[in-house]
């Protein structure tokens, strides 16, 4: 139809071949004035996050650790706080709660890269060595 303005071709593109580079190309040629491009490494992968939830259960069901003063079993989801705060070496913030309690500002995995979340995984296995979480079973089951 003439006179209506062309849709803009948007991404994301995975650049995992020419044609999908050449389609991002022309979109950037082809963005209005003012569109914003961002270049990043994939996020984890659907494999990559599945691994991570067996190994975070192995820590729960075998694996107790101080919490107030108490050793306790932790949940997967925080075992996955402890870990990722292990393994960006800490460096957290806290934050003053709005009821008078203390709020852990954490990291997320969510927006690490492929290799990132490698290294994460690895850290994991590394971290259970050390503590005596046996993750046989779950490494087998990943591999089958």
């Amino acid at each position: 139809m003439r006179g209506v303005p062309k849709e803009p071709v948007t991404g994301p593109f995975r650049l995992v071949h020419k044609e999908a580079r050449r389609r991002a190309l022309q979109a950037v040629a082809e963005a209005p004035e003012g569109y914003v491009v961002t270049v990043k490494e994939a996020t984890r992968s659907t494999d990559q996050n599945a691994a991570l939830w067996p190994r975070l259960r192995a820590f729960s069901d075998q694996l107790q650790w101080p919490v107030n003063g108490a050793m306790e079993r932790l949940s997967s989801e925080e075992w996955k706080d402890i870990l990722t705060a292990g393994f960006k070496q800490e460096t957290i913030r806290m934050a003053h709660g709005i009821n008078g309690g203390m709020v852990v500002l954490g990291h997320r995995t969510s927006t690490m890269g492929k290799r990132a979340f490698s290294d994460f995984l690895e850290f994991i296995h590394a971290t259970a060595v050390e503590y005596g979480v046996d993750l046989q079973d779950v490494e087998n089951a990943v591999e089958e």
